[in-house]
């Protein structure tokens, strides 16, 4: 009998808010189930509802503070990348420099050579090729582990490898060995903070203004480039080992605030699940299952996203590892090319464009209920912004920044969706049934697909500019833009033909309306007034 009731004490109920908190005895307590510093905060007496905007808040601030810190990294060594470069004679933009007051410092060997610019291309496909290789382990292990420790192993290890890049300037290594490998295992930690961030935030958010809600989180993306164009920006020039061990530090100390304060699953804190889900599962004891990496595949429409942010992320990490380049010499002030730092600055405005089109592209879509049309429409209109761009970007300053705008608009608004609100769709697919814990897998492959597309970009703008110029370069990414829309053709036409479906309901069920209004003029009234016909019926 007193067995029984012990076991009727511990059920978990999703109505309960206190369920977990009245635990008797305090060693029951999962050290890695729930943030050391959160243990005694949740014994505060409020309600269900009260709790869970709290929660989701501390979630969603979190998981943007961290991934911002990610972005902020990697963008460092684009930042750097024409002062180690920089070696007096730029042969694939044509310029060579004469006058005596340049800023030529002679760069940094190994990349001061004739070959500099395909070894840092080789640098970014060490990072980016180890980076979507990690990606499809890490969705699997973040499906089946802790994600506050998982996420905060990765973002402390990441952050190690950001003070090893920044130690070879202050202890003089040229090796490019040492940059690879270091590279190498930067890819692989890096991997950990997608899948890490998307899952944690998904466990929260539903299928509600999903769009609008993750467009608006995703910000981090181009916001972490700006700060890492900035930031990093600061010692570009000169003492170019703090443009990596700023960012390290950052996060690393970001890496302590997640584990220390991270709740990355309602049921750690006896909440119930958000509804976005084909089956509900709070009323069930045993734990949802994962899924495996071949059933992951078979979800409608994963393949064609995954094939579409390949050529998406080759366009948008091509700019992101190459655009304070192509600014500097591709624009002179008073008969001289512009600073390293100065470079820097001017590319955050191609992250801009990315935070408003990520918005626009999650609301809109949220609207329509459209993902694909919506992603269609935009990767179109990039390519002859991305044209306008190649023609008139480098006439001017305020030409060159209104056109990034523009650009990073309409290519980072379809790569926004596609990571965040399609991604969470996808992971929550109706044919998945009982396999809940799905979403860090099916990002993992469609992002680490994606990272194969960010892997090959920059390093062919390395052989690219080296052996054929700068034109090649936007050939390249002008046919990435038209595959990446191309490849979703088929996704574009189903939701075409569900639009134009239900276009034709509406319309057929208004024409029914004003047939039966001639017929009784009074009930229109209560067509269009339901909550006034409901007052009036309660009075």
């Amino acid at each position: 009998m007193s067995s029984n009731i012990i076991k009727e004490e511990t059920k978990v109920s999703p109505e309960d808010p206190l369920i977990f908190l009245e635990k008797e005895n305090a060693n029951n307590f999962d050290f890695l189930s729930l943030p050391p510093l959160i243990e005694k905060s949740v014994s505060f007496q409020l309600s269900v509802k009260v709790k869970t905007r709290i929660y989701k808040a501390s979630v969603w601030i979190l998981t943007f503070i961290c991934y911002t810190a990610f972005h902020l990294s990697r963008k460092s060594l684009s930042v750097v990348k024409s002062t180690l470069r920089d070696n007096c004679n730029d042969s694939e933009f044509n310029i060579t420099y004469i006058e005596s007051n340049t800023t030529c410092n002679h760069g940094w060997a190994p990349f001061n050579t004739q070959q500099g610019v395909t070894l840092l291309g080789v640098l970014d496909y060490s990072f980016l090729l180890t980076y979507a290789i990690a990606m499809f382990f890490s969705g699997a292990i973040s499906d089946r582990s802790n994600l506050r420790c998982f996420l905060a192993f990765g973002t402390f290890a990441s952050g190690g490898f950001m003070l090893l890049l920044g130690l070879a300037y202050f202890s003089r290594i040229h090796s490019i060995i040492y940059f690879i490998i270091v590279q190498i295992g930067n890819g692989i930690f890096q991997s950990m903070g997608h899948t890490g961030v998307f899952s944690a935030n998904n466990h929260w958010f539903g299928k509600s203004k999903r769009g609008l809600i993750l467009g608006i989180w995703n910000i981090h993306t181009p916001f972490g480039n700006i700060l890492g164009s900035v930031i990093p920006g600061i010692w570009a020039g000169s003492d170019w080992g703090w443009s990596f061990f700023v960012p390290g530090f950052i996060m690393i100390i970001v890496a302590v605030l997640i584990f220390l304060f991270l709740v990355s699953d309602p049921s750690d804190v006896g909440l119930p699940q958000p509804k976005h889900h084909a089956v509900s599962f709070e009323n069930t004891t045993a734990p949802p299952k994962a899924i495996g990496f071949c059933r992951a595949l078979l979800i409608p429409g994963v393949v064609e996203y995954s094939a579409c942010l390949f050529f998406n992320k080759l366009v948008s990490y091509t700019f992101l590892f190459w655009l304070p380049y192509f600014i500097r010499f591709s624009i002179q002030m008073n008969g001289s090319y512009l600073s390293a730092e100065l470079s820097a600055f001017l590319s955050v405005t191609f992250d801009i464009g990315g935070i408003f089109g990520g918005i626009f592209a999650g609301f809109i879509s949220d609207i329509f209920q459209s993902r694909s049309v919506i992603c269609g429409v935009m990767l179109y209109s990039s390519i002859p912004s991305l044209f306008m761009y190649y023609r008139f970007g480098n006439t001017g300053i305020v030409a060159n920044t209104v056109l990034q705008f523009v650009f990073g608009f309409m290519i980072n608004g379809p790569y926004s969706l596609i990571t965040t609100a399609i991604s969470a769709d996808l992971g929550t697919h109706e044919s998945l049934k009982n396999s809940v814990n799905a979403k860090g897998t099916v990002v993992a492959i469609i992002d680490g697909i994606g990272s194969l597309g960010a892997a090959t970009g920059p390093l062919l703008t390395g052989l690219l500019l080296n052996n054929l110029g700068y034109d090649w370069v936007i050939y390249l990414l002008i046919s990435s833009c038209a595959l990446a829309a191309l490849v979703i053709s088929r996704l574009i036409i189903i939701d075409l033909m569900r639009l134009c479906s239900s276009l034709k309901r509406i319309s057929s069920q208004t024409l029914f309306h004003k047939m039966n209004l001639e017929k009784d003029p009074e009930s229109d009234e209560n067509f269009l007034q339901p909550e006034r016909l409901h007052l009036d019926k309660e009075m």
